[in-house]
């Protein structure tokens, strides 16, 4: 659900552009976009964290997996990560469109891209960009850590298993969701953590097109 919420939130705009010789978007859908891109973002950088976790339960603590991964637990994580990702949107879309945009109000993005409508403002941004950085590490870099964390667990044990065909069980266990941290953290961090040194306008686009459309 996160997943295809996160690519209707960009894609359908974006398919109504390539057709359109007028690229032109409402100020309220621009926000509306932001909103539900940044908070699905949020989620979904949470429920890879709870997933590596569960894969964590999965490979290092097998025999007692439907114990600890019971129904309640994933009902109170899933909750958890939607909680989360709806907190901080909100905040970072209103901060982010009470700045005076004085500039031509041309989004150089394939999105109302949060980077790309800062920059529009005519005004000193700085607070924008720390609470960027506050945002990013709670709901980035916290997450990522966490999984990190999983994952060094993880390999410990896949390298203590004996057998070739139980070290390849574990492994395809986990290689989806490991090949999905490393594309949507890869870039997320890459593209906000320090917003003083972002990459260029060409790079953050094909970022974008990571982020929203191939990762989901």
């Amino acid at each position: 659900l996160v997943d295809v919420s996160c690519a209707t939130s960009v894609v359908p705009q974006l398919l109504a552009h390539f057709l359109a010789e007028h690229k032109a978007i409402p100020f309220q859908s621009c926000a509306a976009q932001l909103f539900f891109s940044l908070a699905l973002g949020g989620i979904e950088f949470v429920l890879l964290a709870v997933m590596a976790y569960d894969r964590y339960v999965a490979v290092c603590d097998a025999l007692r997996y439907s114990a600890i991964m019971h129904g309640g637990l994933c009902a109170r994580l899933a909750i958890t990560s939607w909680v989360s990702g709806f907190i901080s949107s909100p905040v970072q879309t209103a901060i982010t469109f009470q700045l005076p945009m004085c500039r031509n109000k041309f989004i150089d993005h394939i999105s109302c891209e949060l980077l790309a409508v800062v920059r529009l403002a005519c005004v000193d941004t700085s607070s924008n960009e720390v609470t960027i950085m506050v945002s990013s590490i709670v709901l980035l870099m916290t997450p990522f850590c966490l999984v990190l964390l999983s994952y060094i667990q993880i390999i410990s044990t896949i390298l203590k298993i004996q057998s070739r065909e139980g070290r390849k069980k574990a492994f395809h266990t986990c290689a989806s969701h490991l090949t999905v941290v490393a594309l949507c953290y890869g870039v997320a961090i890459f593209t906000y953590i320090q917003p003083h040194s972002s990459p260029s306008v060409l790079q953050e686009k094909l970022f974008s097109v990571f982020y929203a459309i191939l990762t989901p």
